[in-house]
């Protein structure tokens, strides 16, 4: 049994692969598949690490990237996707999988036009409310389609073949670790934490505000903040400064960025989070049960985050504010007004456990593998 698993560019669609891989790995043992084989194509391994704890064959198809505004990078990519396809086709010939898995992203469009090409039964999960172009194409014909948010049924046409699945989460992160995180990162017991995500790559807006109100909110919270790795010195700078005299500066504890270990921890202390709106992000703060105050990119920018945070809004488990209307004023009144408000976050962490759904990927896996066994 073959399984070919597609789809990258971002950490928003390698770690959701990851996370079908690790419960493809785990069915296989318990029904004791001894041929499974796994195969990751993309332009980039992106964490060869993961790749090979997670028996995870890499293929390099190159893909460029169709943005929706002009750019002469738009006419190169064009013949790099065209090398990709080429690349995709003969691997996927020799290789000749059973069903193919697609996360989305431009990195998957050769592997699922190779896979269309031959016959190949393709799966692809959504994780955000308004599809990327390569699955709205790829809906049209993929076997099954997998969703994170309900109201991102309304772009496919084939109804039937729509699960709402939720998005896939690695098994290391799947709960908040209670307990650790105080003796390990030096918390004061008494003391609110306030967690803030921007991603692996931080958020220059966020961290902006944020600095502007620190002196503020030391006095009251703890802040564990992970910049983004581009972003730690000029944060650490600005905050030495803000914080100079500060009876508090131990309170504010900035890190580049929070391994799997260090995440889980933080969680299990936090008890609010000040995030993006990627689609993964706001998984695994639904997982965790955490209330949160989400600042989505601009939909200029990025066109899912805003429609990702109002959906997520809905179900009662966060606060929106949008970038243009954000300041430190604002965000030092919402912080603090939820934090204030005990029964409104426990309101808050139902709503966003009702959203969770930690058995993504295992029914994605299970799916597959059904597949594959059909196919062979």
């Amino acid at each position: 049994m073959k399984i070919l698993l597609t789809g990258g560019g971002t950490g928003g669609h390698f770690y959701p692969v990851i996370a079908v891989a690790q419960e493809l790995n785990h069915i296989a043992q318990e029904r004791k598949l001894v041929q499974i084989e796994l195969y990751y194509m993309a332009s980039k391994p992106y964490d060869e690490r993961l790749l090979f704890e997670n028996n995870l064959q890499y293929i390099n198809a190159p893909a460029g990237k169709l943005r929706r505004y002009f750019s002469i990078l738009n006419f190169f990519d064009f013949f790099k996707t065209a090398f990709g396809v080429i690349k995709a086709v003969w691997g996927i010939f020799l290789m000749y999988p059973d069903v193919v898995f697609g996360k989305g992203g431009y990195d998957s469009f050769p592997a699922i036009l190779a896979a269309k090409l031959f016959r190949i039964p393709v799966v692809i999960h959504e994780s955000d409310t308004k599809p990327g172009k390569v699955n709205a194409w790829a809906g049209k014909f993929a076997r099954s389609i997998a969703i994170t948010f309900v109201e991102s049924a309304q772009y496919f046409k084939r109804k039937s073949i729509i699960a709402h699945t939720g998005n896939p989460i690695r098994k290391a992160l799947y709960t908040a670790q209670q307990g650790g995180a105080r003796e390990f990162l030096e918390l004061e017991e008494e003391i609110p934490v306030l967690l803030v995500l921007g991603g692996s790559q931080g958020a220059q807006t966020i961290n902006q505000h944020l600095l502007d109100a620190l002196s503020q909110l030391v006095d009251k919270y703890q802040v564990i903040h992970q910049t983004g790795k581009d972003n730690l010195e000029e944060v650490k700078q600005i905050a030495s400064v803000v914080l100079e005299k500060h009876l508090h500066r131990e309170r504010y504890k900035p890190y580049a960025y929070l391994n799997d270990l260090a995440l889980k921890m933080v969680a299990g202390s936090a008890d609010l989070v000040l995030s993006r709106a990627g689609a993964g992000t706001i998984s695994e703060i639904a997982l965790w049960g955490i209330p949160s105050i989400l600042v989505p990119i601009p939909e200029e920018v990025s066109h899912d985050q805003r429609s990702n945070a109002f959906a997520y809004q809905r179900t009662g488990a966060c606060i929106v504010i949008e970038e243009k209307n954000l300041s430190a004023n604002i965000l030092f009144a919402q912080i603090e007004n939820l934090m204030n408000n005990k029964e409104e976050r426990r309101r808050m962490k139902l709503g966003a456990l009702s959203f969770a759904k930690p058995d993504a990927a295992r029914i994605i896996a299970e799916q597959l593998i059904n597949i594959a066994l059909e196919h062979e």
